[in-house]
């Protein structure tokens, strides 16, 4: 089976043409090509599929082989492969997805994708649509009790569920021992994705990010959308703010006018490989 692997700001992920590759077992697939020490190394699997509603169709796993619904850093990949890969000229384009149909705005210089801007929709705040257990309609700097610690959480949906928790210094956080609590916590039904974010002015933002089934990643491109769109609601940031992660940096955009979110970010192709199944 051919392969490539690319990542956005370190988010990185095996990438199939399912125009010309069978993946008949994807959640198999993507747990060995994940294993960084027995497989391909990456956060998951994409598969780059037909689309009846959109010029393509992304399906996106998990390392543990769980079905995402979005991926932010994902999806600007996609965008790179097919233009590059001659399998579509244009520069806009729509990828379906499951979180809904996506628009891509790319940056191409000499024929090669620099950067993608992507429409990543309107931000839902209403517990039921996150989904979290809680008696208000909007999980607003709500208190949380998670690893005998009290939190203040706010929660927002762009495509997937994500919790924003604010903290003074990302860096010193025990993320591996913090991130599975919030995930598997019981008021999270479909479990959750965290993100931990650090002010830094109105117009940066620095984040550290554990996803459900997969861990902490080096970036997330619906973590850093769901962090703005947080930071704002709680009077922390502007409209518009670069989101510092460990693996680059992202531009996230409100428009108000619009309610719609934008992520603008770069699409790297590391290498073209063959597995042997």
């Amino acid at each position: 089976m051919k392969f490539t692997k690319m990542h956005g700001c370190g988010n990185d992920y095996v990438y199939v043409n399912c125009f010309e590759e069978n993946v008949e077992d994807r959640p198999a697939l993507s747990r060995l090509v994940s294993d960084r020490h027995f497989g391909v190394g990456g956060d998951g699997l994409i598969c780059i599929c037909p689309s009846d509603v959109a010029d393509f169709k992304m399906d996106m796993y998990n390392a543990d082989g769980s079905l995402g619904q979005m991926c932010g850093n994902g999806i600007r990949c996609v965008a790179k492969y097919v233009y590059e890969h001659g399998m579509t000229g244009k520069e806009v384009i729509d990828v379906e997805t499951e979180a809904g149909i996506k628009t891509l705005w790319l940056n191409v210089e000499d024929g090669v994708v620099k950067s993608v801007r992507v429409c990543m929709g309107s931000p839902e705040f209403a517990s039921a649509k996150i989904p979290v257990i809680s008696d208000s309609p909007e999980f607003i700097s709500q208190p949380m009790e998670v690893g005998g610690m009290l939190w203040s959480v706010t929660c927002v949906n762009v495509g997937n569920p994500h919790a924003v928790v604010f903290v003074d210094n990302v860096d010193w956080l025990d993320l591996p021992g913090i991130g599975p609590l919030f995930e598997n916590d019981p008021a999270f039904p479909e479990r959750i994705n965290t993100e931990f974010v650090q002010v830094i002015d109105e117009h940066t933002l620095k984040m550290r990010v554990w996803e459900r089934g997969s861990g902490e990643t080096l970036a997330c491109g619906t973590g850093s959308t769901a962090a703005l769109a947080a930071s704002v609601v709680n009077g922390k940031c502007a409209d518009s703010a670069k989101l510092l992660l460990r693996g680059g940096e992202l531009l996230i955009e409100w428009n108000r006018a619009e309610n719609l979110l934008y992520m603008t970010g770069p699409a790297v192709t590391v290498f073209d490989g063959e597995l042997l199944l």
